[in-house]
C-alpha cells in the first residue's frame, strides 16, 4: 500500500482534508450498529423506567443524533454535512447467539440519509458509538460491568465506492 492509497495525506505524508470540491453531490446512506451488555437488573430499569437519570434509551438517542450531526468537530479532517435524515434506534436481544452464556445486549442502530460530495459513514460510527456511551453514563450507578462492543458500518450507498452491506454478523461474546 502506498501513500496515494490513503486519501487524507499529501505527497509529503502531511495530513490534509480531502478536496472534494470538483465532486456533484449524489444521495447517500449509511447505517452502523453496535450494542451493550447489560445485566439483567439493568435492563428491567431501562425497560421499566426506574433508572435514576430518566428514560435511558430516549436520552441516547437524542445523544447519538447530536452526536452525529457534530462528527466534523471532533474526528479530524471529517467535512462537515448536512443531513436529510438521522435516526437512531435500539432492539434487545435477551440471549446470546449460539446458546452462548451471557447478558442481553441492548443494540443500537443509526442511520443518516443525505445529499452531499462525501459519504456519512463516520457520522452513523458516530451517532451509534454515542447512544451506546450514553447508555452507559446513565446506567453506571447500576451496573459498572456494562461492555460496549460490536461498533461496525453495517450498510452505505452512494458516491464513488457505490454500496456496501455488511456480509454477516461478528461473533458475540
Amino acid at each position: 500500500m502506498t501513500s496515494k492509497d490513503f486519501t487524507h495525506f499529501d505527497e509529503q505524508g502531511a495530513a490534509v482534508m480531502v478536496d472534494v470540491s470538483a465532486k456533484g453531490p449524489s444521495f447517500r446512506t449509511a447505517a452502523a450498529k453496535g450494542d451493550i451488555a447489560v445485566s439483567a437488573e439493568t435492563l428491567a430499569a431501562i425497560r421499566g423506567g426506574t433508572a435514576g437519570k430518566g428514560d435511558v434509551l430516549g436520552v441516547a438517542r437524542i445523544a447519538g443524533i447530536m452526536a452525529a450531526k457534530r462528527t466534523a468537530d471532533i474526528i479530524p479532517l471529517c467535512h462537515p454535512l448536512s443531513f436529510d435524515a438521522c435516526s437512531v434506534d435500539f432492539s434487545v436481544i435477551e440471549a446470546p447467539p449460539s446458546g452462548k452464556a451471557g447478558l442481553p445486549r441492548i443494540e443500537a442502530v443509526c442511520s443518516v440519509k443525505l445529499s452531499g460530495k462525501t459519504g456519512a459513514e463516520m457520522e452513523a460510527l458516530m451517532g451509534v458509538s454515542a447512544a451506546l456511551l450514553t447508555i452507559y453514563d446513565m446506567c453506571k450507578a447500576l451496573d459498572r460491568a456494562m461492555v460496549i462492543g460490536n461498533i461496525r458500518l453495517w450498510e452505505k450507498s452512494g458516491g464513488k465506492s457505490g454500496r456496501f452491506i455488511r456480509a454477516e454478523e461478528p461473533d458475540h461474546d
